[in-house]
């Protein structure tokens, strides 16, 4: 894996440069609608080729599927359970490259699976001996089997009693939304250009209706800017229907959206290291238990919806449901009254056929990329864990369609802020160490000892503003620190601070008001 960009210092970000860059760089290679893990993941791949590269990103990266995920790499218990073996092998080789490329923002996790019948035990056992296999030279650790309570050490403790057993094995976390913010900031350093906060109101077509490109809109002035592209990609995820329809094709009837919610309590209902895996819920799916930043994350759910909404809400069968289903496992279950946020995102699976219709829990996590008769190219489904190999393919099919010259797939590079060496895991609380190699410098910044919640400095702030594309209130707190994730009222409460932040370090609207409103959502009120 080769070094990323070289840099002395973090690069400045100045959003008036990136729209100028577009705005004089003629015609793109490749543009992409959608920054969230799949557009990155098609934009790191098509800079590191040498493609002209443009993305753009309507609200903030990751700001809808991308930031709410379960934190976890992995490769798909589940879905080894279900026959993917082929997604689960791909994904276990993919989690190492990810952990390679970002070791400050990912590392690996080991998960304690009890069994509550004898039988149990072994048919967990053979699976996760599986799981292990199939990882090959990218295992993480050892799987191991612990006979009897007293065998499982101080996670016991945690569980009901009545344990048979468990068995122990080795996946990997993350933080997904600033790995969204570390690929898009080196893109940039590759130099493409990579703008959020900028959003694509239609396709253009030449004469014999074939994209030749797109039309959007700065939202922060307003303006409008003209793109043309040798080829674009629809990575838009949920509303990559939009697209298909400008394109004159038909809505993607192939994609379904499915809901998952998530709930944040304190860590002292899961005090351990390592995260818990409850194999069984009421309606047949699994549930994590998994120490995060200093809290206890729990989730998910998986429920279809038709109307995707850019902020989900949990409904409230979906919260009693992961209360229910972690009673059941723990010796100390949550109340509502515990909740210290809960969010929601949506999953674009891909249908086995159009028009099908099956419980989302049972559709493929795979990804799936299409060259229609206007040369748009859209991919669907798929997850973090692989979006480094999602761009890959994307690239091969623009390629095998004849929009792009065939080029060699580049060596892997580490995002910036990439550390020579794993840092702090992810269960631990939110801080510096987040920044990997470039902590120093956020150190030097004003505000660098003022700390507005536990872990998260002004300093931090300022460093969003200035280096990691941070425009609002929102950008900072919900996906340059993750506060609003892991404590909803704290977050609410940090707001008029960071604004005023905000507006020291730049001349636009922090848009204080909207995140007030949107906080609120966050906070469990039953």
């Amino acid at each position: 894996m080769r070094m990323g960009p070289s840099l002395t210092e973090p690069l400045p970000l100045r959003r008036a440069d990136l729209i100028a860059r577009i705005r004089s760089a003629g015609a793109f290679d490749v543009a992409i609608i959608g920054g969230g893990a799949t557009g990155l993941g098609v934009a790191l791949e098509a800079c590191l080729r040498g493609y002209r590269t443009v993305l753009l990103e309507g609200c903030d990266f990751a700001k809808g599927t991308s930031s709410r995920a379960t934190k976890l790499l992995h490769g798909g218990v589940r879905y080894l359970a279900q026959g993917q073996v082929g997604l689960v092998r791909e994904a276990l080789r993919e989690r190492r490259r990810v952990l390679a490329s970002a070791p400050h923002l990912a590392s690996p996790l080991r998960f304690v699976l009890p069994a509550y019948r004898s039988l149990e035990l072994g048919q967990f056992a053979a699976g996760l001996c599986l799981y292990q296999a199939l990882a090959g030279r990218s295992s993480l650790g050892r799987t191991s089997v612990q006979l009897g309570r007293t065998a499982l050490g101080d996670e016991a403790k945690l569980l009901r009693p009545g344990v048979k057993g468990a068995v122990r094995y080795w996946d990997a976390q993350f933080d997904d939304a600033r790995l969204a913010v570390a690929s898009a900031r080196t893109a940039v350093a590759l130099d493409a250009c990579v703008i959020n906060h900028c959003a694509v109101e239609q396709l253009t077509f030449d004469s014999a209706g074939r994209v030749v490109g797109l039309r959007a809109v700065d939202c922060e002035k307003g303006e409008s800017i003209s793109i043309a592209a040798r080829c674009v990609v629809n990575a838009a995820g949920v509303w990559a229907g939009r697209w298909l329809d400008g394109a004159g094709g038909t809505r993607n009837e192939a994609v379904q959206p499915s809901q998952g919610a998530h709930i944040v309590v304190s860590r002292e209902f899961w005090p351990s290291d390592e995260a818990l895996l409850i194999p069984r819920t009421s309606d047949g799916r699994v549930l994590f238990v998994v120490p995060w930043l200093g809290a206890t994350l729990i989730g998910t759910t998986d429920h279809p919806v038709d109307s995707p909404a850019l902020e989900p809400l949990p409904m409230r069968e979906e919260v009693l449901q992961i209360l229910a289903d972690a009673a059941a496992y723990l010796a100390r279950p949550p109340s509502e009254a515990d909740i210290q946020s809960v969010w929601a995102g949506l999953r674009p699976l891909v249908r086995s056929r159009p028009g099908a219709k099956k419980a989302t829990s049972a559709l493929s996590r795979e990804h799936a990329v299409v060259v229609d008769d206007s040369t748009l190219v859209t991919v669907t489904g798929g997850k973090w864990t692989t979006y480094r190999s999602m761009g890959e393919d994307v690239l091969n099919h623009c390629s095998r369609a004849g929009l792009l010259p065939s080029r060699t797939p580049a060596p892997d590079v580490r995002l910036i802020g990439a550390p020579m060496h794993p840092v702090t895991a992810l269960c631990e609380p939110a801080g510096e160490h987040l920044y990997g190699s470039e902590a120093g410098w956020l150190l030097q910044l004003p505000g660098g000892d003022t700390y507005l919640a536990p872990g998260f400095s002004e300093a931090m702030v300022r460093f969003a503003v200035r280096h990691e594309f941070a425009r609002t209130v929102e950008d900072v707190l919900a996906r340059r620190s993750r506060l609003l994730f892991v404590d909803a009222r704290r977050a609410l409460e940090c707001g008029p601070r960071v604004a005023e932040i905000i507006g020291e370090e730049s001349d636009h609207d922090p848009a204080l008001a909207a995140f007030q409103v949107l906080a609120r959502q966050y906070i469990w009120r039953g």
